[in-house]
């Protein structure tokens, strides 16, 4: 029972872990500062923003050092990457010390590196302690990471709502100080026993508190953050959200509490006869989630691999999920490039529209709104991770392709940017922010499971910081062009306007083609996890119906 509780612990240090480490939702905050106090261009800008997501491609180093050094040297080596990252620029924005454009870009993919080590903490935490639901750990876990925003909002309006240069300062010593408190917790590991065979159904109950308070966690900081903008009421509010954050630590009491009533409740009625809770025993052993399922999934034989390549909607597509994929064998396959693209045209591209949100704002003649802005993408993304455990919850009832789910998130990011080009209102800013949040805050979620079903589990980890390549990508080629597309208007004299001793460009026209381009790339990322969801649907369904005659078979046995 002690180990049984400690996970729990664990799992609620891998929330605050989350919560302080999303460091990169907070950089339209002090960018336009930045920006003043160096002395660049949008384009040079833009790189520093791309140098940050770089960070996130040698996210591999992490997995290695894992190897050799205990997770908690691993956890402390993120946070003193993002003590010297964050903390030498806000030493430069302070005008303390001056360093070369090329070293500040330097920071910045030294900060993004160790997001990804943090993020890698996590993930090894969730996997390690939640076997049985591990799709459900990793969700709530990576959720929270959706609300350090408006957590940064709140801590940096209690300090100075008028300094935007006090969250690159909070972005160094946040993480640092999370880390130490859940120190405790993380290097007093204790592997549990192995669960009796109903203990995966009876996590689901905490599991659904811990969602619950997650999403009571999640409107206190969305519906109330703009509150925060007076001094006097911040301090209160993060007060309140701190107690939020800290009620998961009741969940051992819960457990408890679950057990002896259930010991209780057994002992005096007796209401289940032992044959038919034997039957019901293993109908749960057999009705576990997709993604647990699929790692069961050799228990395919050859001949009916083969013969479920008959009646395919396209050639080569997958019938048979969890297969392991080599590196070499996954760059030669259809339905990872279609991946890659949605997830390129879709997440990747939401998170380029957040890093512009502060120029954005302050075109469109918001810029004293920024900070609600980046926290209410941030709060939007938090609810968007949180909807990717849909398809966990509902996996007794349909196992609908999680391919499916993605197509379907992909759809607010099209419509918010069209939105964007049509309208230049604050309520069509306010819209399409919160659309463009939900919809990738679904998608960093979802993407782990996705990577693990269709491409195999075992290899998930080199596979999916493959996919993960497009993020520098995308943010280095829409950056670009939202980049260039502003400099162009500079260079208009009716869109022109100097504020601050630097020229800066005012006016609809400054992003209108911006949106107009990144619509229609987003229109493309739709209709590619629309293909791939097709070219998918087969291999989910043949899953489905294998567990429904599975069971039906132990009914009647």
């Amino acid at each position: 029972m002690v180990g049984e509780s400690r996970k729990w612990l664990i799992l609620v240090a891998s929330i605050w872990i989350q919560a302080f480490t999303g460091t990169n939702f907070v950089f339209s905050s002090y960018s336009t500062s930045l920006k003043s106090v160096m002395g660049i261009s949008q384009v040079q800008l833009n790189y520093l923003s791309v140098a940050s997501d770089m960070g996130k491609a040698f996210g591999w180093c992490s997995g290695i050092s894992l190897l050799y050094f205990p997770l908690w040297l691993v956890m402390f080596i993120a946070a003193f990457m993002g003590l010297i990252g964050y903390g030498l620029q806000w030493l430069v924005i302070q005008k303390i010390i001056f360093l070369p454009y090329f070293l500040v870009f330097l920071l910045c993919l030294l900060a993004g590196c160790s997001i990804c080590w943090f993020n890698t903490v996590c993930y090894v935490l969730c996997i390690k302690f939640f076997p049985a639901n591990r799709p459900l750990a990793l969700s709530l876990s990576v959720s929270f990471n959706g609300v350090s925003a408006a957590l940064y909002n709140l801590i940096g309006n209690s300090i100075n709502p008028n300094d935007d240069t006090l969250y690159l300062l909070l972005n160094a010593i946040a993480p640092l100080i999370t880390s130490l408190v859940a120190l405790l917790s993380i290097a007093r590991q204790h592997i549990p026993d192995a669960l009796p065979p109903d203990a995966a159904r009876s996590e689901m109950v905490i599991f659904l508190y811990l969602t619950a308070l997650a999403v009571v966690t999640g409107l206190y900081l969305l519906l109330l953050n703009s509150l925060s903008l007076n001094a006097s009421i911040a301090p209160i509010l993060l007060a309140g959200a701190m107690f939020l954050l800290f009620l998961p630590l009741i969940t051992p009491g819960i457990l408890y509490a679950q057990k002896w009533a259930s010991r209780t409740i057994h002992s005096s009625f007796n209401l289940i006869n032992n044959d038919d809770f034997e039957v019901h025993r293993e109908l749960m052993e057999s009705e576990t989630p997709c993604t647990d399922d699929i790692l069961n999934s050799g228990s395919y034989n050859s001949k009916e691999k083969e013969g479920s390549c008959k009646n395919l909607l396209f050639k080569d597509n997958l019938m048979v999920l969890g297969e392991e994929h080599s590196a070499r064998f996954l760059i030669h396959r259809w339905d990872f490039w279609l991946y890659y693209i949605a997830y390129l045209c879709g997440g990747t591209i939401g998170l380029v529209y957040s890093n512009n949100l502060g120029q954005i704002s302050e075109s469109l003649g918001y810029n004293t709104e920024v900070s609600t802005l980046v926290s209410l993408y941030s709060g939007c993304s938090f609810f968007g991770r949180l909807l990717a455990t849909t398809p966990d919850f509902l996996h007794e009832k349909t196992c609908y392709p999680r391919t499916g789910w993605l197509a379907l998130a992909l759809v607010p990011t099209t419509i918010a940017f069209f939105l964007l080009s049509l309208s230049g209102s604050k309520t069509a800013l306010v819209a399409s922010t919160s659309l463009i949040g939900l919809s990738s805050g679904f998608v960093f979620s979802a993407a782990v499971s996705i990577t693990s079903e269709l491409f195999g589990p075992n290899s998930a980890g080199v596979n999916h910081n493959i996919l993960i390549t497009n993020i520098p990508l995308g943010s280095l080629l829409y950056g670009l062009l939202a980049a260039l597309v502003y400099e162009a208007n500079i260079g208009n004299s009716n869109e022109a306007v100097l504020k601050d001793g630097r020229m800066v460009c005012m006016g609809r026209n400054c992003y209108f083609e911006t949106f107009v381009w990144w619509g229609c790339i987003s229109l493309f990322g739709l209709a590619s996890s629309s293909l791939l969801f097709l070219r998918t649907k087969a291999g989910y369904e043949r899953f489905t119906k294998h567990k429904r005659k599975t069971s039906f078979q132990l009914l009647t046995t």
